[in-house]
């Protein structure tokens, strides 16, 4: 199966605060993982007056190097696009120590209500108790000291995941919804395919110039890199089809073939990103199952029940 271009050329830099565009500097926590590459990466927009997205994990280190990297700054604005653990939690302890005003789309919470007898995976991952002082509606803009950074709502890897875009530059913080090294985990309950695809549309009609994602380096092709994600998606959904055509009617069996060549540490995000698919499948009623879609259920094409 073809996949974008993916750009796997990364020097995390731990500890310094790297400039990456005009007022941005990117510093990345020590963090690496099969779902963080190397490390989840902050960002700092602006000059003497600034602002911080994404703080990162609760990580004594990197909060140590924020602050070293902000010395002589004021912190006015702290941004979160998501509430996973790999993003959020710093933020509590980088406001006790700036008195920043903490900006997100809101508390974390699902895509969708959980079935009968269904647990979230994602419930340890995720920072249930993060609250924002403001929350940012879709297109509402944070400003400074000469920057204006504006929240585009982009569900999909999460319900509350926002992207932030610095106005008159081109260039958009997209977090975890579009990076360069890999496509982004869409996993129910959490994730919704159909929110996440959505969402790839809405941010190739704005037309931005530069992506600076949540892990790894910059997109710097946008709009065709998203296309490739797009295609990419639909492929893997034709893939899922394909299974089930061909007699599959459980993930596990679907994952091994279609994701026969990824790392097995990846194979149980890959069954909820086939779940994922199912369920979009299941609302435009290309498929069936009996019962609401899980991760254990039996699928057929529709029709054939």
């Amino acid at each position: 199966m073809a996949n974008p271009d993916f750009n796997l050329a990364f020097e995390p830099s731990y500890g310094q605060a790297v400039p990456v565009a005009p007022g941005v500097q990117r510093l990345t926590v020590n963090n690496p993982s099969a779902f963080t590459f190397h490390g989840t990466n902050s960002y700092i927009v602006g000059d003497r007056s600034v602002a911080v997205i994404d703080p990162g994990p609760d990580d004594d280190a990197h909060l140590a190097a924020l602050m070293a990297a902000l010395k002589g700054r004021e912190v006015t604005h702290i941004l979160v696009s998501h509430t996973h653990r790999d993003h959020s939690p710093l933020s509590r302890r980088l406001k006790e120590a700036t008195g920043a005003i903490v900006v997100a789309e809101g508390p974390h919470r699902a895509a969708r209500p959980l079935h009968a007898g269904e647990t979230n995976p994602f419930t340890e991952s995720s920072d249930m108790a993060f609250r924002p002082d403001i929350a940012l509606a879709d297109g509402q803009a944070i400003e400074g000291d000469g920057w204006r950074l504006t929240g585009i709502h982009t569900p999909g890897h999460a319900a509350n995941h926002m992207a932030f875009a610095l106005e008159d530059t081109g260039i958009l913080f997209s977090a975890d919804h579009v990076m360069a090294w890999a496509t982004s985990v869409v996993a129910p309950p959490d994730g919704s395919m159909a929110d996440y695809m959505a969402s790839l549309d809405k941010l190739i009609a704005r037309r931005d110039r530069l992506l600076l994602p949540g892990h790894g380096g910059p997109v710097r092709k946008p709009i065709s890199f998203m296309r490739a994600l797009k295609t990419h998606r639909r492929m893997r959904e034709r893939a899922v089809l394909g299974r089930i055509r061909a007699g599959d009617t459980n993930i596990p069996d679907m994952v091994k073939v279609i994701y026969r060549d990824t790392d097995p540490r990846l194979h149980g995000a890959a069954a909820l990103s086939v779940l994922a698919h199912i369920e979009d499948l299941i609302e435009r009623g290309e498929i069936e199952t009996d019962g609401p879609p899980a991760l254990l259920g039996s699928y057929r094409m529709a029709g054939r029940g």
